[in-house]
């Protein structure tokens, strides 16, 4: 089995251009092409009063857990990472954490968010992810001797494979509302899976997705634009694609550095509120998500 070019699609979409590789939930080899087997799962939750997101990761037999909630009535950030699962748990349809620090229990239906699904090779290997956007969210949050029950939306990002060993990437995704009163949800990256038309960016316009074209970061991670120009021999990217110019201002941050010699990692992920406009004649009106920029080792 191998992975030729990027492909991208509505998940489980019976297409012939889809490789056929294995993918959770059948096993996958424990290294491919002299690198370990990733995968985890991110649930990022975003609305007025507060952000939170709540993820379990694993590089080879290792695993990671971390997880934040951005009270942004109270002005609190509370955030804990662990170099094992810290009593967060992962089923389908649901994401909960139970600890010393915090309660989380989060309720979804894994069919919603219009999944996109993107493949991508990676030497003699791949990576693949899902990505979901506006996923209808409830549940409850214990933390800083505060409850907050959750009816909201979510950005889900399920992601594995066997990228480079060596793999640096931005990040942004978020929650949001446009001029027109449609709800909005946004995830671009660079770095990974951002093939200029099999990429994972996306932005999904009341539920529909669509594809976004190349993006650059600003290096302080106040902002996202489109990228400037087309390598040459390459299409030009259409012109629905283009049209990204976000700002985003941070309010708190999460960040993480450790070095365990084999494995490294650091990362930034700041929790803040979005403005601009996204492809689709996106104006937003409001706008919440977080911002990433990851540097690993693995």
């Amino acid at each position: 089995m191998s992975v030729t070019a990027p492909y991208r699609g509505p998940l489980g979409a019976p297409t012939p251009e889809r490789p056929l590789v294995a993918l959770p939930p059948d096993p996958l080899p424990m290294v491919r092409d002299r690198r370990l087997r990733k995968g985890w799962r991110y649930v990022g939750v975003f609305t007025p009063e507060l952000s939170l997101c709540l993820a379990l990761a694993q590089v080879g037999p290792f695993r990671q857990s971390f997880w934040a909630v951005w009270d942004r009535a109270a002005g609190q950030l509370h955030d804990r990472t662990k170099r094992h699962a810290g009593g967060v748990r992962m089923t389908p349809g649901r994401a909960q954490l139970q600890s010393a620090d915090a309660t989380i229990d989060l309720r979804f239906d894994e069919d919603d968010g219009s999944p996109i699904e993107t493949i991508t090779p990676y030497g003699g290997a791949y990576a693949w992810t899902i990505k979901r956007g506006a996923v209808a969210i409830r549940g409850s949050v214990h933390v800083g001797g505060r409850e907050h029950l959750i009816d909201g939306l979510a950005v889900i990002d399920d992601s594995g494979g066997y990228p480079p060993r060596h793999t640096v990437w931005n990040w942004a995704a978020g929650i949001g509302e446009d001029v027109a009163g449609r709800t909005i949800a946004w995830n671009l990256a660079t770095g990974i899976h951002d093939d200029a038309f099999a990429s994972e960016q996306t932005v999904w316009i009341d539920g529909v997705p669509r594809h976004v074209g190349p993006v650059r970061f600003a290096v302080d991670l106040s902002a996202v634009d489109d990228a400037l120009g087309q390598r040459d021999g390459e299409r030009p990217v259409p012109d629905d694609e283009r049209g990204v110019a976000l700002r985003f201002t941070r309010e708190a941050v999460r960040e993480h550095h450790e070095n365990l010699l084999l494995m490294r990692q650091s990362y930034e992920q700041p929790f803040g509120t979005v403005s601009g406009r996204l492809p689709g004649g996106v104006e937003l009106r409001t706008g919440f998500g977080v911002m990433e920029h990851h540097d690993v080792v693995w």
